[in-house]
């Protein structure tokens, strides 16, 4: 018997904006449900490889105002106040506008608040959804997602989320997700700085950085994040998935929250300066793994790969 509660695949109608690594997994995953998805990208061929999934291509971002909920998936703040508000932007016509927008993109709690008026002023809701995860990540369903506004906007959308992973976590009115998703990531560089140093610590002491990594993702300390960090660690593999540039600009927006809050952070301050470490060496377009190589040129060592397969946890 179906769920007449659940609204069914297809039954709204989805725009999405942003088909870069993120942004295209995420459509995918949507149309792969049984949605209607409609996708722009400012490279027209990113949108067009979806077409494999069953999304369709928006020649203009105007063409996605008469959806049902649109999507935003981009890199910066300027991104989402010109795919929004900006010369042929989404809200541009405000007699043509969509009924919900849901932001997903990484951003500061000022920048989501600004669009959140834009949206208000021409009569659409708006949803933050920042996510945790990867492309990989997404294409494996382990995607989680942190959602926070209207909680009646919230129950209407909650059914689209749940297609992108393993769910979404309401934590309530205006832009408290974009907090917690700014907590996470402070917690993935202390994590991360961590594990470096007490990865170093074992290799220095003898001990080779597959076996350490085996034994530590077995025990109650290891993680699903732990694992998944284990093959670039154990082989050197610093394909990015998130650079120290970007982690740098979540410490930043961290500290600035902890400011306004009086919250001492002591820990992620001194993880922030490792992180700085590593933009300061110039290796930037790297992953942010090469927190371990930073760590291991100050403890006097240099690291080789060990040419270790590693299960890295997410399958695939």
């Amino acid at each position: 018997m179906t769920d007449t509660s659940v609204p069914q695949p297809g039954t709204l109608t989805i725009g999405w904006i942003g088909a870069g690594r993120m942004g295209a997994a995420m459509a995918s995953r949507l149309a792969t449900a049984g949605e209607d998805v409609t996708v722009w990208n400012r490279t027209r061929a990113k949108a067009e490889a979806l077409t494999e999934v069953g999304c369709r291509v928006a020649d203009t971002i105007a063409d996605l105002r008469g959806r049902d909920v649109v999507f935003t998936m981009v890199s910066t703040p300027a991104d989402l106040e010109q795919v929004l508000v900006g010369e042929g932007g989404l809200l541009a016509d405000a007699s043509d506008v969509p009924k919900v927008v849901v932001d997903c993109s990484t951003v500061s709690s000022e920048s989501s608040a600004a669009m959140r008026a834009a949206c208000a002023e021409r009569g659409v809701d708006f949803l933050a959804a920042p996510v945790s995860g990867n492309g990989k990540v997404v294409r494996s369903g382990g995607l989680s997602l942190v959602v926070s506004g209207p909680e009646e906007t919230w129950e209407r959308i909650e059914p689209l989320l749940a297609h992108l992973g393993k769910g979404a976590t309401y934590v309530g009115e205006g832009e408290l997700a974009r907090l917690a998703k700014i907590c996470h990531n402070v917690m993935l560089g202390v994590v991360t700085q961590n594990l470096a140093e007490i990865t170093v610590l074992a290799e220095k002491g003898g001990i080779p950085r597959a076996a350490f990594l085996a034994f530590l993702n077995d025990s109650v300390m290891g993680s699903v994040f732990t694992r998944y960090k284990s093959p670039a660690f154990v082989n050197l593999d610093f394909t990015p998935t998130f650079t120290p540039v970007l982690l740098r600009k979540d410490f930043d927006l961290g500290f600035a929250a902890a400011h306004d809050l009086d919250v001492p952070m002591p820990v992620a301050a001194a993880a922030a300066a490792a992180v700085q470490a590593s933009v300061s060496s110039g290796r930037v377009e790297e992953d942010f793994a090469i927190l371990l190589e930073m760590q291991a040129q100050s403890s006097g060592i240099t690291l080789k790969p060990e040419d270790v397969a590693v299960d890295d946890g997410l399958g695939g």
